[in-house]
């Protein structure tokens, strides 16, 4: 009796947990959102599908040292995103009005996408005990299936590594 109520249990347990708390690996399907940017311009990953490789990066908080570096190694190395058919979102869980002011003081002109109610970031496992989300690059392919997920980030080189990647997906 206890061994069938201990297994109820478990199953009962893991049949609540949400398909977010999945752990998303490469040669899954990304999951799509709608998020808007820092000009409240709406965006869907869907939208990229059979188009070109798409960058999706999430950061912990606007404003702050690291993320601001590594935003802004994005924003120096764009035009070499923009000519190889790259495409790039980061993605934090501030508010719009935090990200619009972060994009407007560093002059980030990529998109920057609000996910405030996290529920993108818990979509992709990066959601941390803090309640922001980590810091975890996708590298998405044309087909919208995960090619790399990058964990151990490197902001000083991170444009670069995610460029160099995404141009072995073309």
């Amino acid at each position: 009796m206890l061994k069938k109520s201990l297994l109820i249990a478990i199953v009962m347990f893991f049949s609540v947990l949400p398909l977010a708390a999945q752990q998303l690996e490469v040669g899954m399907e990304a999951p799509d959102f709608e998020l808007k940017d820092q000009l409240s311009i709406p965006y869907k990953l869907s939208q990229f599908r059979g188009i070109a490789p798409v960058i999706i990066y999430f950061y912990p908080k606007a404003a702050t040292p690291g993320c601001t570096k590594q935003a802004c190694g994005i924003r120096d190395n764009y035009n070499s995103f923009i000519e190889n058919n790259v495409y790039v979102l980061g993605i934090s869980v501030d508010d719009k009005e935090s990200i619009e002011k972060f994009a407007n003081d560093n002059e980030i002109w990529f998109p920057l996408l609000s996910d405030a109610d996290k529920k993108v970031s818990k979509a992709y496992g990066v959601l941390n005990e803090k309640g922001v989300a980590s810091r975890v690059t996708f590298i998405i392919d044309k087909d919208r299936k995960i090619a790399k997920i990058m964990r151990d980030i490197n902001i000083d080189t991170h444009a670069e590594d995610v460029l160099k990647y995404a141009l072995t997906l073309k």
